[in-house]
């Protein structure tokens, strides 16, 4: 679980994404905002749970949604063990929660360029893989997102520069948000970028010389 507390998570069910750095980059973002408690959060792609929890603890009333079923087991078995209340549902991104609003949604969804397999991602490869440009799923969440966020509510989005995140920005302005990217990072290659770096340099996602990937976290208000 590199770059994120391990005493945040107890468990991880096998093939549910462990928390790492784009983990840690969402957190420290989510603490700068400093939601006051009772603020309703919402975490969809949550995953293990760890930024649902971090919420949690720090008095918001979180919900969380993943559409893996390991997942929201890993994410309840969590919350439990650290006593946290959080409500964990099951299904894709706002299905489950589409009828009420939020004052922080928080995103580290699949954003990684995968080649074309004549077929959307299946098993594991769901919590990463995300369609040729890496916005099969960041797309929907632009459009999404917006209309769950409250009046000075915000939407804090982790992914990879090799997604565009220009395009993000620009289409959450496009919704009516006040948007920007907020911060950034470095990082190694993981064990998925490397596994797909040759066609990476071919597509002319990565140049020749590039070897380490850069995070960006995005945040975008909803000022009226």
């Amino acid at each position: 679980m590199s770059g994120y507390p391990r005493e945040v998570i107890a468990l991880l069910l096998p093939g549910v994404y462990a928390p790492q750095d784009d983990t840690e980059l969402l957190a420290e973002a989510l603490r700068e905002e400093s939601p006051p408690p009772g603020a309703r959060v919402l975490d969809v792609g949550t995953g293990s749970g760890a930024l649902a929890l971090e919420a949690a603890r720090r008095g918001a009333e979180v919900t969380a949604v993943d559409v893996s079923r390991r997942a929201v087991w890993t994410a309840r078995l969590n919350a439990w063990l650290r006593r946290l209340p959080v409500r964990i549902h099951r299904g894709n991104l706002f299905g489950p929660v589409g009828d009420r609003t939020y004052d922080v949604i928080l995103a580290n969804p699949p954003y990684v360029p995968a080649p074309d397999a004549g077929r959307g991602p299946r098993g594991r490869s769901r919590a990463w893989d995300a369609g040729r440009d890496g916005r099969l799923v960041l797309d929907r969440i632009c459009r999404d997102a917006p209309a769950l966020l409250r009046v000075g509510g915000v939407l804090l989005i982790v992914h990879s520069a090799l997604s565009d995140p220009e395009l993000t920005v620009e289409q959450l302005r496009a919704a009516g948000l006040k948007a920007a990217v907020v911060r950034r990072r470095w990082i190694a290659f993981g064990p998925v970028l490397r596994s797909r770096e040759e066609w990476l340099r071919r597509s002319g996602r990565l140049g020749a010389s590039d070897d380490r990937e850069e995070l960006v976290v995005i945040r975008a208000e909803r000022v009226r």
